[in-house]
């Protein structure tokens, strides 16, 4: 009987993750996302972390794809453009379209740039409330190009799409069960009035935000997702459908399984109920409908831009926060379009101009509401790309450039060590790919701590954590 219990437990906490969005009619996905609520509330963390102090959110926005931060990061002093031009050919970004950043980390002469499509991004680097992190990767400890080349020492499957997702995500490659935002929130979920909204996805269902008890919840643009049909009076020409469909979902049924699932329905419906009572009173604008004009041409339209639409909905939680008791939060957004084998010079710079311009959008939204300084935004991304062309783009790579974005960010720096721009170098494993300088884990850490974890509890969602010689980056 224990086994069977246990048994049933995990495949009620597995099936939480399975809602991957806003999938409309469906009676799975409020399932799931009772589920969540379930898998949350049933087994707090009883952690030591400092949840005093004020309010505190993490979101990650991971690009999925595997961006190519070559292209965002430029160096401009004549050295280093020298050899990031001819190492990039036909992808490098020209100088005159490059707007300066400050940076006093890097060596005596260095100098950098961004794309003009990054210019929000750009203003928040130079108010200080953005920072660089450069050459993140997947490390499982400190790694030479020696054991690079001798295949020790490495992180499973690299350069594989699936497998470095979830290495970013989790520290694991695919297949992994909990991530380590999620981990996070076993961790946080105790100080929360409601445990259920700790890890939050804008962005479906994604491994970083399942916790070994924490489960994600999952929103759509517009707020908790529920059974379309319930909120309908009209229903394939009926009238009494509405009604039938609630008596079926929350019937108690003639066994465990039943019983169980009409419970958490029954959660479901009500939890979603509470968020969005809590964030239909909040004060976030709406998006703005008008036409942001491009430096290449064309136009961006936020209020139809499905990153902004997420980041939106992020903060409305984070303004309605206070009501529902929350303390510590930790959500995910996504955007699509990143693997540029093609087509880079069409595609790339839309994709950072929508990233910079939602990014802005949503900053300017919680400092409207003061609340810039309580939210910290990083990005992440499966991998890096290699340095030289395909003639079209570039193939898959490895270490990467990353912003993180907030009011508590020690902003307008690039830590870590930048990389030499160019092939064959000590950071060049082969074909452009760049050996990482900096560990995912370390720069979770240094976000675990800012959100109050205990160097005991980072050590728990990070397992590797003490093979790196730098736990706090100095980014917060």
């Amino acid at each position: 009987m224990n086994t069977m219990n246990a048994s049933r437990r995990h495949f009620l906490n597995t099936a939480a993750g399975l809602a991957a969005g806003p999938l409309g009619a469906l009676p799975s996905a409020p399932f799931a996302l009772s589920l969540a609520g379930l898998g949350a509330m049933a087994a707090q963390s009883a952690g030591a972390a400092d949840t005093s102090g004020p309010y505190k959110a993490l979101v990650c926005l991971f690009m999925t794809g595997g961006n190519d931060s070559h292209n965002w990061v430029v160096p401009t002093d004549p050295a280093g453009y020298a050899e990031y031009a001819a190492a990039r050919r036909e992808l490098a970004v020209p100088a005159a379209k490059l707007l300066p950043i400050y940076s006093n980390t890097q060596g005596s002469g260095r100098s950098f740039g961004m794309p003009l499509e990054l210019q929000p991004l750009q203003a928040l680097y130079e108010a200080g409330r953005c920072a660089v992190v450069a050459n993140v990767g997947t490390l499982e400890r400190p790694t030479t190009k020696a054991e690079f080349l001798a295949g020790t020492r490495l992180p499973s499957k690299l350069f594989s799409h699936n497998d470095q997702q979830s290495t970013w995500q989790s520290l694991s490659p695919e297949g992994a069960l909990s991530g380590w935002g999620g981990r996070m929130g076993d961790v946080l979920m105790s100080a929360n009035g409601h445990p259920v909204f700790t890890a939050v996805s804008a962005a479906g269902n994604a491994v970083f935000l399942s916790g070994r008890n924490a489960t994600q919840y999952q929103v759509s643009a517009t707020g908790p997702v529920s059974v379309a049909a319930l909120g309908k009076n009209w229903v394939q020409g009926s009238t009494t459908v509405a009604a039938a469909l609630r008596q079926t979902l929350q019937a108690s049924g003639n066994n465990e399984f039943e019983a169980e699932y009409a419970r958490v329905m029954q959660r479901s419906l009500d939890t979603g109920a509470v968020l969005q009572s809590a964030i239909g009173n909040t004060a976030v604008a709406a998006l703005p409908t008008g036409p942001i004009a491009l430096p290449g041409g064309g136009a961006l339209v936020l209020s139809t831009d499905p990153l902004a639409q997420q980041l939106r909905v992020v903060a409305q939680m984070v303004a309605g926060a206070p009501s529902l008791g929350m303390r510590r939060q930790v959500f995910m957004v996504n955007i699509g379009g990143f693997d540029s084998h093609t087509n880079q010079l069409r595609d790339q710079p839309l994709l950072m101009a929508r990233v910079a311009n939602a990014v802005g959008w949503f900053f300017s939204a919680l400092d409207s509401m003061g609340l810039g300084s309580n939210v910290t935004l990083f990005s992440a991304s499966d991998f890096g790309r290699t340095l030289n062309s395909n003639g079209q783009g570039c193939d898959h790579g490895w270490g990467s450039h990353h912003f993180v974005v907030g009011g508590a960010v020690k902003g307008r720096s690039i830590y870590g060590r930048f990389p030499t721009t160019a092939l064959g170098t000590a950071d060049d494993v082969g074909s452009g790919r760049l050996l990482p300088s900096t560990s995912v884990t370390e720069y979770a850490a240094t976000l675990g701590r800012w959100m109050g974890l205990s160097s005991t509890e980072l050590r728990s969602v990070l397992p590797n954590l003490g093979n790196f010689a730098t736990p706090n980056l100095g980014f917060l």
